[in-house]
């Protein structure tokens, strides 16, 4: 790889020449050309003078910069550019150290790996880089790259620097107009079955990380190429339309999720709900058993009673009568 600009790291008075390399490479993604639907042909941006209405060379091509809202363009050439006053031109100085959760996601950037631009600059090198990784904190600083100033963040990355460029805070828009008018409240099991659902999705796998939609294009464009129709593998067809149950698509997303892996489904929400009303009724059979064999001894003994009382009153008859004839 080649090296897309070259500065210095200012970590207090310790400086560290690096070589900054683009992370991401953009060509590997999908991209159109435009063409004329007529006969195919190219659309081309053909570089063109405003005043003379001419094609410029690339040669020709210098830089201007537009103050305010006129037509005015001032000329600037890289002379100008190398004089500006700024530290920034070619040293990134660290401002701060922060936690790299302080950092809006928002900001964030291109990508660059740094290197080291010369033998001396190993040491220092890894000093900052393990002394951010124990004491868990970013580097903020600011560089100017491709002839602006922006923020930067350094951070480690395995046994690299990585440096990101920030936008500015003034950069991001507010959110006015996106947020709904109204906001919506959820019930506490609804976001019980959301994080069942989360709980239910498991890791990445590669399958996931894989540029579907490059192959099925490429796939089309082969077969325009051969004159025939497209082969695609059968998928899975997604849901369309509302859903207007949002407890039944969150509990229907946890079975699916499980059948995909194979999983027992008889733990999840939709069934707990279920099993808790099987279990209740188990267990006032249970109750109603228990309260059936307890009472039925009482209501026993209750019997037995009623007929010795109804028995004692003739028995007393008799003893009286048999009492009545000794007495006579």
């Amino acid at each position: 790889m080649r090296p897309t600009a070259k500065f210095s790291i200012s970590f207090g008075l310790v400086t560290i020449p690096v070589a900054a390399y683009n992370a991401t490479d953009t060509s590997a993604s999908v991209s159109f050309v435009r063409i004329h639907t007529a006969d195919g042909g190219r659309v081309r941006n053909q570089p063109v003078c405003s005043l003379e209405d001419v094609e410029i060379l690339p040669d020709e091509i210098g830089r201007g910069y537009k103050p305010g809202d006129g037509d005015t363009v001032v000329p600037l050439s890289d002379e100008d550019l190398d004089a500006l006053p700024l530290p920034t031109a070619k040293t990134l100085t660290i401002l701060a150290f922060v936690a790299g959760g302080d950092i809006d996601p928002l900001q964030m950037g291109k990508g660059y790996y740094l290197g080291i631009d010369s033998p001396a600059a190993a040491k220092p090198y890894v000093l900052l880089r393990e002394a951010m990784e124990r004491h868990q904190r970013v580097g903020l600083g600011k560089i100017a790259l491709h002839g602006r100033e922006t923020l930067a963040m350094i951070r480690p990355m395995e046994d690299a620097l990585v440096m990101q460029v920030l936008l500015w805070p003034h950069q991001i828009r507010s959110m006015d107009g996106v947020l709904p008018e109204r906001q919506a409240e959820v019930a506490r099991n609804e976001v019980s079955a959301a994080e069942a659902l989360m709980d239910s999705f498991g890791e990445l796998s590669e399958d996931d990380l894989h540029d579907h939609y490059r192959e099925a294009l490429e796939e089309i464009v082969a077969a325009k190429l051969a004159h025939r129709e497209p082969e695609f593998p059968a998928g899975e067809e997604q849901p369309a339309g509302q859903v207007m149950d949002l407890m039944a698509a969150l509990q229907d997303s946890v079975r699916a999720a499980k059948r995909s892996r194979g999983e027992d489904e008889e733990a999840e929400p939709s069934s707990g709900r279920t099993a808790k009303k099987t279990t209740a009724r188990k267990s006032t059979a249970k109750k109603a058993t228990a309260t059936k064999a307890t009472a039925t001894p009482s209501a026993a003994k209750k019997t037995a009673a009623q007929k010795a009382a109804t028995k004692k009153p003739a028995a007393a008859k008799k003893t009286a009568g048999r009492g009545g004839r000794r007495a006579g």
